[in-house]
């Protein structure tokens, strides 16, 4: 029913002109979300899809020494399905951490295959997200530590390269 429903928001008429975004770290979200204040869904993707629109993506930012003039970025930030942003990882306390979390922003034809091609399971982890957040309030790290979901660097194939700004290096 939750893979219906994210399917159905984003087909409404005008959702392809907006940004949806893919947030894969955990903690990046539970920031965005205050930790459950607002609805939280897992969203599994193909690893094809996720790496179409790395390949078809743009950085989000002008980066002098990546991109050859700003007026070069600019028109391929406007043509391109896909954007990538990097923004500080955050700990269980949400404080920035000094490395990089990348957000994955889609558009047009990506929210398309995102909605009709690429999204498998939806669950909706809010429940989950609120728990951690009792044990972090609580003081217990270690168990909000122990809830939440393992997550692993992401093993990008040759073909799926990507500036990365705080690095200086694709991928």
């Amino acid at each position: 029913m939750l893979r219906a429903a994210a399917r159905t928001r984003l087909r409404k008429k005008g959702c392809e002109r907006c940004l949806t975004w893919i947030k894969p770290s955990v903690l990046w979200m539970m920031y965005r979300c205050g930790w459950g204040e607002k609805t939280v869904l897992a969203v599994e993707i193909t690893r094809d899809g996720f790496e179409w629109a790395l390949e078809h993506s743009c950085l989000s930012g002008y980066t002098h020494g990546v991109h050859a003039h700003r007026a070069t970025w600019q028109r391929q930030l406007r043509r391109a399905p896909a954007r990538v942003q990097w923004d500080p990882e955050r700990d269980l306390s949400l404080r920035a951490l000094p490395y990089r979390s990348l957000q994955l922003g889609l558009t047009g034809e990506a929210v398309r295959r995102y909605a009709d091609e690429w999204t498998g399971a939806v669950r909706d982890v809010t429940p989950l997200a609120r728990a951690v957040r009792a044990q972090v309030t609580g003081g217990d790290l270690d168990a909000a530590a122990g809830l939440l979901p393992a997550e692993r660097l992401y093993p990008a194939s040759p073909a799926a390269e990507f500036g990365c700004p705080s690095t200086g290096r694709a991928g």
